[in-house]
């Protein structure tokens, strides 16, 4: 396979030939603002498949979601709470993935046979351009193979994807380099999965923390 590189200017045929490739089950390198991500479309169990496979995954382990509004959220997702909503008012676009319980829609393998889902509006206006013009949610993992740190640097990711992804698209080094903060909200309580960019007393202006 033949990985194409795509530079961080991005113009509109460029933006259309990517989607082209999301439809057709293309797994690629997106940047986030908060590390490079690998990903795919989020209802395709074929590309699901080969991002676990590509980035050497255990199909034990869920993929969250990337979402650029409400209306996709409200599609891969029942039963939002009070708490829920108040965390992607404060938080998205952002670093904080919230685990929601999931809609019947979402693949199994996505989410590793659980009933729940983590979704997140990153704050980054390319990834957000795509997944908006995609008009569907994207499967995405930081790009690296499971195990190993994160990608800030896409000189990283060619190690690594160079031939095994369809495309890579270089947005330069991402500062931030911390992963997201993971939270599920349960009894009332915001309960903290991984700490990451988002910080316990942030999330503490919301509500309980455990």
């Amino acid at each position: 396979m033949q990985t194409v590189i795509y530079n961080t200017k991005c113009d509109t045929l460029l933006i259309k030939d990517i989607i082209h490739k999301l439809k057709n089950g293309a797994v690629g390198i997106f940047p986030t603002d908060t590390v490079y991500g690998i990903g795919c479309d989020a209802l395709n169990e074929n590309a699901i498949h080969s991002l676990y496979d590509i980035k050497q995954r255990n199909l034990s382990k869920p993929i969250n979601v990337l979402v650029s509004n409400m209306e996709m959220v409200k599609r891969f997702v029942t039963n939002i709470n009070s708490i829920e909503e108040a965390l992607m008012k404060e938080f998205w676009p952002g670093a904080l993935t919230i685990i929601f319980n999931k809609s019947s829609i979402v693949p199994n393998i996505l989410t590793s046979n659980l009933d729940t889902i983590g979704i997140r509006m990153p704050n980054n206006n390319l990834c957000l351009d795509i997944i908006e013009q995609f008009n569907s949610p994207l499967a995405m993992s930081s790009a690296n193979i499971s195990d190993n740190p994160p990608a800030t640097m896409v000189n990283t990711i060619l190690n690594d994807f160079n031939s095994k992804v369809d495309f890579i698209i270089d947005n330069g080094e991402i500062k931030n380099g911390i992963p997201s903060t993971i939270v599920k909200v349960e009894d009332n309580k915001i309960k903290i999965l991984r700490e990451g960019s988002i910080s316990i007393d942030s999330l503490r202006k919301i509500g309980k923390v455990e």
